[in-house]
């Protein structure tokens, strides 16, 4: 969609490019990722329910004598990570330094971490023994990969039942790997683009980003690197836990984007109130609304973010690296989220109608047209703000002093704040003079000056450029 921001800067971009960031997935075991479910399971197999540790602790051991071999085959050493302020992002970012970026395993951390555990439960009311959900902690490996088709990505892999599983990848190291094998030259900052030689075909690949390939990775991944698949028998269920997409504007130099920004952010901060936000996501202020509506201010470390949000979901906008307006739209439960699909109801009856998102990871199709229309409707909202730049380099240009072309003497510059010279600008401006233009005899009679003083101001005014 190109829009009238995109259609005046157009000279001053090296193109526009919607995609996926940020994805995070979490697999889990259908018939064990809730105490019933185990419960069940645990009976089935004919283990008393106050032996459950007794039934994971074989299994942890399984998942790190699997850690340490998958290491050792690729000589690498598990990093242990005991402080929470250390983000493990930048030990990876160390790592690729010094590696580059060829597929395969990159970097292995872990770290103790909080996880969802079972504990048995005897009620003496119904003389039922049973397990009940708790929380604990539990220590966690980081399995991090350079992946041919989904660039560097990672698995979270816990060493305690319930094994629910968290899989990291960013649609911008996708789409990166697909422009490396196409052979389209780029260059990338983080994880956005500053170029891309051929715009309409990075377009094309990144709303390619397939599910099922995605699945098959998961599947490959989780197998792998979490080998408890054959105790329950089952296959993970691979859903979506937070996601985003982007609109950047990719801008040629920081100049251009440094005075847009700023004009943009004080005024969005400012005229998006709740019904606009609200539209901005696709949904609309009603009585019954009980979600938290609002905008904040926040500094990020690439430049300035403005974020609204509104319950679950929110879309931003923020500058990276000076050189990329980017508009995001991102989602911690993609539930919020309506669209026409098929519902299958209790009775066996299906019906076609408007029903909330599904978290599985097929949703993703549909879900790439629903955020790019957020992030549309955004960059229409900031079509709409005034641009002062252009009235602020007028006000430079006619307040400062200049040279005179015919005799080179220096010119002074409009002073606004005088009042003669405002009570002359403003008569100057009277609609009568709009067609036949004015002349000095004409402005004596509504100007307080003598004629000769009113004839220097008008050849100010001309050697000005007014």
């Amino acid at each position: 969609m190109e829009t009238q921001l995109t259609k005046r800067y157009a000279t001053n971009m090296n193109g526009v490019l919607s995609c996926y960031d940020r994805i995070l997935i979490i697999g889990t075991l259908p018939g064990a990722c809730y105490a019933g479910g185990m419960s069940s399971f645990l009976f089935s197999k004919g283990i008393r329910i106050f032996d459950y540790a007794k039934f994971a602790e074989p299994l942890r051991e399984r998942i790190r004598q699997c850690a340490q071999e998958v290491c050792k085959a690729a000589g690498i050493e598990i990093e242990h990570v005991s402080k929470s302020h250390i983000r493990k992002e930048d030990l990876v970012a160390r790592v690729l330094e010094q590696r580059g970026d060829a597929p395969g395993l990159v970097h292995v951390l872990s770290a103790m971490e909080a996880c969802p555990s079972y504990k048995p439960w005897h009620n003496k009311a119904t003389g039922k023994t049973y397990l009940r959900g708790d929380t604990g902690k539990c220590l966690h490996y980081y399995f991090y990969f350079m992946d041919e088709d989904l660039g560097l990505c990672y698995l979270r892999v816990p060493t305690w039942a319930p094994f629910s599983l968290q899989f990291y990848c960013n649609g911008h190291s996708a789409l990166a790997q697909s422009l490396k094998r196409e052979g389209i030259d780029f260059i990338q900052a983080d994880n956005c683009f500053l170029r891309i030689d051929n715009m309409a075909r990075a377009q094309e690949l990144a709303a390619s980003l397939s599910p099922d390939m995605l699945h098959q990775h998961l599947d490959k991944y989780a197998q792998q690197l979490c080998p408890v698949l054959d105790v329950f028998g089952q296959a993970y269920h691979w859903s979506i836990r937070q996601i985003e997409y982007s609109t950047d504007l990719m801008f040629k130099s920081t100049e251009i984007l440094a005075a847009l920004y700023d004009t943009l952010s004080r005024q969005s901060i400012l005229g998006a109130d709740a019904p606009r936000v609200a539209s901005f996501l696709g949904k609309k202020i009603t009585p019954v609304l009980a979600q938290e509506i609002g905008s904040r201010l926040s500094t990020r470390i690439e430049g300035r973010c403005i974020k609204h949000c509104m319950g679950a979901a929110s879309v931003k906008i923020y500058d990276k690296f000076g050189r990329v307006l980017r508009v995001e739209t991102t989602s911690n439960d993609i539930s919020f989220f309506k669209h026409h699909r098929k519902v299958e109801h209790r009775d066996g009856h299906s019906t076609r109608e408007l029903a909330s998102l599904k978290k599985s990871i097929y949703s993703l199709i549909d879900l790439r047209e629903i955020m790019l229309g957020c992030n549309q409707r955004y960059l229409a909202f900031l079509d709409s703000l005034d641009d002062t730049r252009a009235g602020q380099r007028d006000l430079q240009r006619l307040s400062q002093p200049r040279v005179a072309i015919d005799s080179q003497q220096t010119v002074k510059g409009l002073n606004f704040f005088d009042p003669h010279e405002q009570r002359l600008l403003k008569v100057l401006q009277h609609g009568e003079f709009n067609i036949h233009g004015w002349r000095r005899a004409d402005l004596v009679k509504l100007v307080p000056m003598t004629p000769s003083a009113l004839s220097r101001q008008l050849a100010r005014l001309r050697s000005i450029g007014l």
